[in-house]
């Protein structure tokens, strides 16, 4: 017997949420229906695809091997569908994209609500994080990522500011207090900010460029903050004057502007290429994925190259 596909639907649903009850928040199905399905599925199949306890429910071996390949095979069966019914309706669908935090704060506002405007038939989810992720794997269409952290076999567009700065700034109380650097090796006699990646790594050494030579620093942290979730937390700190700050110049520039922050070696800030959107080029792109590409392709030039 052929499994029915609402079925393998519903197992997926519960071994990703590892219960029924959780699945049922998302799956747009009640628990009961959902054990239902699973059973019926695992009859079909004569075979246990999910350990279930009163306290939890884990994929057996069988399970976690349906689970690992069923996933990308369920994306590309709804991305077909979503090929017909954009045909005749136009573009609906749920767009999924896993960007770095950077993204999310400089590079997609000005980019998600014209596209929203533009299909109102598509929703959009953003899953912010700065670690390396297997977009297929995590349930995700797309991500935004920078080039030296592109997967192998993926199709890259660029998106959003094509070159970007780090930029370098402290309150000014503080380099009151602390003097103004004139070059990169003083910031080693002042308390920094610095960012941790969720794999733990430092967001250190600084570098820094002028005519061509280039400086790495290991500055001494007074103040380290994770980069997936307290970085607003590091840059209210710098404002108070708890240390120095380097962080993308677009996050820091409003600060800068305003007065709060002051820039500190800006002829060393050193330039690099802006993100790419990417995505495999082993399946077929759904239509809110193909939708959102032909929009960033003609999106104004402002959003693609602004700085």
């Amino acid at each position: 017997m052929t499994p029915d596909l609402a079925d393998l639907n519903a197992f997926l649903a519960v071994a990703r949420a590892r219960g029924f009850r959780e699945a049922s928040r998302t799956a747009g199905a009640s628990a009961s229906t959902l054990s239902e399905a699973v059973r019926r599925l695992e009859a079909s199949l004569g075979v246990r695809l999910l350990h279930r306890t009163t306290r939890s429910v884990t994929p057996t071996e069988a399970g976690a091997r349906l689970m690992e390949r069923l996933g990308p095979a369920l994306q590309e069966v709804d991305a077909a569908l979503g090929a017909v019914d954009d045909l005749r309706d136009g573009v609906t669908g749920m767009l999924r994209l896993n960007v770095p935090v950077s993204a999310a704060k400089l590079v997609l506002p000005a980019i998600l609500p014209g596209f929203l405007a533009a299909h109102p038939g598509v929703k959009v989810e953003i899953v912010a994080e700065d670690g390396f992720v297997d977009v297929l794997a995590s349930g995700c269409d797309a991500g935004i990522r920078y080039d030296e952290r592109l997967e192998q076999d993926m199709i890259a567009l660029p998106i959003g500011p094509r070159i970007q700065r780090f930029a370098t700034a402290a309150a000014p109380a503080h380099l009151d207090r602390h003097g103004r650097p004139q070059h990169p090796r003083d910031l080693l006699q002042h308390p920094c900010i610095l960012g941790r990646f969720a794999s733990g790594r430092l967001t250190s050494p600084w570098e820094f460029e002028q005519d061509g030579a280039v400086v790495l620093i290991e500055p001494q942290p007074r103040l380290t903050v994770g980069i997936s979730g307290a970085i607003e937390l590091g840059v209210e700190a710098a404002i108070a004057g708890v240390g120095v700050i380097h962080l993308f110049e677009g996050w820091l520039r409003p600060y800068i502007t305003s007065g709060a922050l002051e820039p500190v070696l800006e002829d060393w800030w050193q330039p690099f290429p802006g993100p790419f959107l990417y995505h495999s080029s082993r399946r077929l792109v759904p239509p809110p994925l193909r939708a959102f590409i032909d929009y960033i392709r003609t999106a104004p030039v402002e959003l693609r190259v602004k700085l």
